[in-house]
């Protein structure tokens, strides 16, 4: 009988080191740092470490949809060097991923947590941004008749609720006027609770949790970030379209545009992608989607939302209280003319549309949000790389021709 347990033994061992090999580094720090909840807000530093790299490979966590890429691949060559020490900023901001490009040149790229070009970091709410460019493809191709179409016309899990008289335009700039409470440090918040929810069969879970927040200000005067409205956001893309929001993306933009990589999008519990989030991507490749809007939202030829739409989803559309700064169409937008996506952790992608620059970048800040902290650091990087590019050397002018410089005598 010993003898038989200790064969058993033997063999689960040999099955267990047999496992572990098939892992690669990622997969194994995973199952060293497992968390042991859902709530990725109450996770320690290693975890997040851990975790951001492989959402995709927690079920437990949520299943994920693939955004596929396509045959080819978008070229980002290498431009001249940017002269930056980058070391004690990516130290102090836990960054794993930094690049930096300029006239759709890579101008800089680092990476640090011991990650690298061919790893998926996981988005945050960068993806509100890609999520509501799904808005203004959904409008070019007709399924979205007009921003100031109501809500219920496109989810009709929501009528009769405080979003019966929320029009489209209202979800995309959160002024709403619907009860929210985003703080990230509250255990019972909305933000922390509402993908906890349980669902009625048949209904979206989205759906279900928003439908019964009260009222607490006309819709359309005032302004309060709120992750659920995204989620509401893809639930009115997926309805309009027909198609799961992964499957758009990829088909308006991911494939066309040459994104170099597969992602994926994280589920909720009913089937839908959370829409608010959890975007697992190449940084390389979230520089190719700021470099997409940055060249106007075009992909494969085709022009991907309507005219005008990138210029007003990108500049101010709802006062947010800080001087020089807004809200657009799911953007944070600067009154200078730069905006930028953004995520809790440090997870950003900045566009400059005056200077040609895209800064994609994926970190784990000590804590969600630090405004006066990493999140001032950030800023202050990004006027950094800005003062970089404006001492550039410019192109000498072309020498004159013989008749310019008889015109000229």
């Amino acid at each position: 009988m010993k003898k038989w347990i200790i064969g058993i033994l033997v063999v689960l061992l040999a099955c267990g080191v047999i496992f572990w090999a098939t892992l690669d580094k990622d997969q194994r720090a995973l199952l060293a740092n497992l968390p042991t909840d859902r709530n990725v807000l109450f996770w320690s530093t290693e975890q997040r470490d851990a975790a951001f790299r492989a959402l995709d490979a927690m079920p437990v966590l949520a299943d994920a949809r693939v955004i596929e890429a396509g045959d080819s691949v978008y070229p980002l060559p290498a431009g001249a060097p940017l002269n930056l020490d980058v070391a004690d900023y990516m130290t102090s901001q836990r960054t794993s991923a930094l690049v930096i490009l300029h006239d759709g040149k890579v101008v800089l790229e680092k990476y640090g947590l011991d990650f690298g070009p061919e790893g998926k970091w996981t988005s945050f709410s960068v993806a509100k941004s890609l999520t509501s460019t799904m808005v203004g493809a959904a409008v070019k191709d007709g399924h979205i008749k007009s921003l100031d179409d109501k809500v219920t016309d496109y989810i009709e899990g929501l009528k009769g609720s405080a979003y019966d008289e929320v029009t489209v335009r209202q979800l995309l700039t959160m002024t709403s006027g619907v009860r929210w409470n985003e703080d990230y440090t509250d255990p019972k918040s909305d933000v922390a609770l509402f993908n906890e929810h349980q669902a009625a069969e048949g209904e979206d879970v989205t759906v279900s949790y928003m439908k019964t927040l009260p009222r607490e200000a006309p819709a359309g005067e005032k302004w309060v970030y709120k992750t659920g409205e995204t989620n509401l956001i893809g639930v009115l893309v997926s309805e309009a379209t027909g198609k799961p929001l992964a499957e758009y993306l990829s088909e308006k933009v991911w494939a066309p545009y040459g994104m170099e990589q597969d992602a994926t999008w994280l589920l909720g519990s009913t089937g839908h992608e959370i829409s608010g989030c959890c975007i697992q991507a190449a940084t390389r490749d979230f520089a190719r989607f700021g470099q997409f809007i940055l060249e106007g939202g075009i992909a494969g030829g085709a022009q991907v939302v309507p005219d005008g739409w990138l210029a007003e989803a990108t500049t101010k559309q709802a006062d947010i209280g800080a001087p020089e700064r807004g809200y657009g169409f799911q953007w944070w937008t600067n009154d200078s003319g730069s905006f930028a996506a953004q995520g809790i952790f440090g997870q950003g992608i900045f566009i400059d549309p005056a200077r040609n620059l895209v800064i994609a970048s994926n970190s784990n800040w000590p804590v969600a949000t630090d405004y006066d902290g990493v999140g001032a650091e950030r800023e202050a990087f990004y006027k950094r790389v800005q003062q970089a590019i404006d001492a550039l050397p410019t192109a000498a002018p072309a020498p004159a021709s013989d008749e310019e410089a008889d015109a000229a005598r």
